[in-house]
């Protein structure tokens, strides 16, 4: 027996393969329609029929000897578009309270040299960026940056410091260019 979802050989992973195209081909148009009909976005209604059948394509040897698998991938795209639409509305909601908030002032477009700067700091590692961005945006402290991260202290400082080192090579090698 092969690894791949327990065929036997590459004829039977081509016939699934081929099985599972036609059924995506037969469905995909139908699963839009009810996508759109469910959320009312024609740009999002193709991803979540993408989605659903995505999700039937990684259980398709389960999924294609159910008795009705187009109603099992309906049910995936009725789930995925119940929660597009929750979380819509969930973004709504918070944008007007950021709205009504007199405290809140939009940000501005940054200037070209905190540009440049910032696209520097994005290609730090993930870490480096995260204690930049929360020591220079957010102005916390080393503790509340270790506590915000879930890491030590110590371990906040480090990529702080290796961080500033990498910028300040970088960015004068290209002064010196």
């Amino acid at each position: 027996m092969s690894s791949l979802d327990g065929l036997d050989s590459p004829t039977d992973v081509d016939a699934n393969t081929e099985s599972f195209e036609r059924f995506a081909q037969h469905e995909f148009r139908p699963l839009i329609g009810l996508a759109y009909a469910l959320c009312g976005d024609r740009a999002v209604a193709p991803e979540l029929a993408q989605e659903a059948l995505l999700a039937a394509f990684a259980q398709w040897e389960t999924v294609r000897h159910l008795d009705k698998p187009e109603a099992w991938v309906r049910r995936v795209l009725v789930n995925r578009a119940t929660s597009t639409v929750r979380r819509r509305i969930i973004e709504a909601r918070a944008l007007v309270r950021l709205r009504s908030r007199p405290d809140i002032v939009p940000m501005g477009e940054p200037s070209a040299e905190t540009e440049w700067l910032w696209s520097h700091v994005r290609g730090l590692p993930r870490r480096q960026r995260q204690v930049v961005a929360l020591h220079y945006v957010e102005r916390l402290t080393l503790e509340e940056i270790a506590a915000s991260l879930e890491i030590s202290k110590a371990s906040a400082n480090t990529h702080l410091r290796r961080a500033r080192a990498t910028l300040s090579r970088r960015i004068n090698k290209e002064d010196l260019q």
